[in-house]
């Protein structure tokens, strides 16, 4: 995924900032079944609305100098308001889903695919304080259990599944599933309706 995060910078400086917000809604609704209408998701959903803060200090962030600092200011407001830590330096992508999203943290310089789905507790962090590349790249429709530890600069491919409460301190190939302490990851079953890892019990 080298090419990734100058195709997402690309991404983020053209689609609209109302579009991209209207498709954060749709996809809090296509993927929570508890989602009655887009006028509920709207006002109640803290998720939601981390991300339409996000998209905002993101271009903030990327107007640099002055603009930082309002920026980082309106990262902590939104965590204030919704418990979710994203610091706007990160790049997320389109249509992504916090499900409750209480304890959420994304660090700087995490790199999110499209489709994305995290839930509670979870954390794409780092392992190191030294500044550069720290945090994960995770790829396109990965799902992230509750709990689960993503750190370092680590890769999670396209379609990758990581447990709830696992650690990840290794790349996670496309396709594959991450459960447990720092366990190597698993491939994913080729028949979902046999597959022990399409048990939503491992994510949620």
């Amino acid at each position: 995924m080298p090419a990734r995060s100058e195709t997402r910078s690309a991404q983020e400086g053209t689609a609209p900032l109302l579009r991209t917000l209207r498709e954060d809604l749709r996809a809090a609704q296509e993927r929570d079944p508890a989602a009655r209408s887009m006028i509920e998701v709207a006002l109640a959903y803290p998720g939601v609305h981390a991300l339409w803060f996000h998209r905002v200090s993101h271009r903030l962030w990327n107007s640099g100098g002055a603009a930082r600092l309002p920026a980082r200011l309106l990262s902590q407001f939104a965590r204030f308001l919704t418990g979710i830590e994203i610091h706007p330096g990160a790049r997320i992508g389109r249509r992504m889903f916090i499900d409750h999203g209480m304890g959420v943290v994304i660090g700087e310089t995490t790199e999110i695919g499209e489709d994305v789905v995290m839930f509670h507790g979870s954390t794409l962090g780092g392992v190191s304080m030294s500044k550069g590349k720290r945090h994960p790249t995770v790829g396109d429709r990965v799902l992230i259990g509750a709990g689960a530890k993503v750190l370092g600069p680590i890769e999670l491919g396209d379609d990758a599944k990581v447990g709830a409460n696992a650690v990840v301190v290794r790349d996670v190939p496309a396709g594959h599933v991450a459960v447990g302490i720092a366990s190597p990851p698993k491939p994913a079953r080729t028949e979902p309706a046999r597959d022990p890892y399409a048990d939503p019990a491992l994510f949620i």
